[in-house]
């Protein structure tokens, strides 16, 4: 049987957690973006406790910026519209998200002299109070799967030049 343009060859596992994958992400990051959003106060609180920004116009549009940014990286990974750009920008927020966390939890095991995996505080992540060590990997996790899209850019389910229609589909 030979396909035509009109007909689709199936989807390969790797394509389906692939599309998945994106879809996970894309919805994690259009929700926690929402959380914080819809709490402004609460999150400049929480981003100032970071203490990588002092100046005050700029801690404040950290703190509202940064939420629709999230949002707006989710609805593009869902879309999978400008794919490759918008993973790229996820990948980056995540990285620096991850290091931010690890470097608070870490100066507060200093402070209370303890081990960091016992260290629990609101990260300002949208999902209250967490152990450091457990948001560390699933930070960790969810920057793998912004890499996916980096390294096999083209999908279906995703639109513009990364999606794979029947003829670029590889």
């Amino acid at each position: 049987m030979t396909t035509t343009a009109t007909q689709q060859r199936p989807w390969t596992p790797g394509e389906i957690a692939l599309v998945v994958a994106r879809l996970f992400l894309g919805v994690a990051f259009f929700y926690l973006g929402l959380v914080k959003a819809s709490d402004p106060v609460a999150f400049l609180k929480q981003v100032r406790a970071y203490e990588l920004v002092s100046q005050p116009l700029l801690l404040n549009s950290v703190a509202v910026i940064l939420p629709w940014l999230e949002m707006l990286c989710g609805v593009l990974l869902v879309s999978g519209v400008a794919l490759r750009g918008t993973a790229l920008v996820t990948l980056a927020l995540l990285v620096f998200f991850t290091a931010a966390v690890a470097n608070r939890g870490l100066a507060l095991a200093r402070e209370q002299d303890t081990r960091l995996c016992v260290i629990k505080f609101d990260c300002g992540c949208g999902t209250g109070e967490v152990f450091v060590c457990n948001k560390l990997v699933e930070n960790s996790l969810l920057i793998g799967l912004a890499v996916l899209p980096l390294i096999r850019p083209r999908q279906r389910f995703a639109l513009g030049r990364e999606g794979a229609g029947p003829s670029t589909a590889r």
